[in-house]
C-alpha cells in the first residue's frame, strides 16, 4: 500500500485534477481494453473496406459474364469466337497456331 502512495504522490504533480484523470482512465481503458476497442474497431473496418472492394469486383466480373451471356444467345459469331479463343476449337480445314 505505501508503493502505491509513493507512487501516487510522484504522479500527482502532473495530473491536474482528479476529473481529468478518470477521463483519460477512461479513455485507455476504451481504447486497449474494452472489447470493442479502437485497434480492433480500425482493423474491422480495414477488412469491411477489402470486402466491398471484392464484392463490387466480383458484380464487374457477374455483370460481364451475363453480357457475354446475352450475346451468346443473340449470335452465332460470338459463340463461335468464344469457342475458338478459349476452347481452342477449329474448323475442318484449318490449322491452329498459338502465340504466347
Amino acid at each position: 500500500m505505501e508503493k502505491l502512495k509513493e507512487l501516487y504522490a510522484k504522479i500527482k504533480p502532473f495530473l491536474p485534477n482528479k476529473y481529468i484523470t478518470a477521463i483519460l482512465v477512461f479513455a485507455v481503458l476504451m481504447v486497449f481494453f474494452d472489447n470493442n476497442n479502437l485497434i480492433k474497431r480500425m482493423r474491422y473496418e480495414r477488412q469491411a473496406r477489402a470486402l466491398k472492394k471484392e464484392i463490387r469486383m466480383y458484380e464487374q466480373q457477374r455483370e460481364e459474364t451475363l453480357r457475354q451471356l446475352e450475346d451468346l444467345r443473340v449470335g452465332t459469331s460470338e459463340l463461335e469466337k468464344i469457342a475458338r479463343e478459349q476452347y481452342l476449337m477449329k474448323k475442318e480445314n484449318e490449322d491452329i497456331f498459338i502465340l504466347e
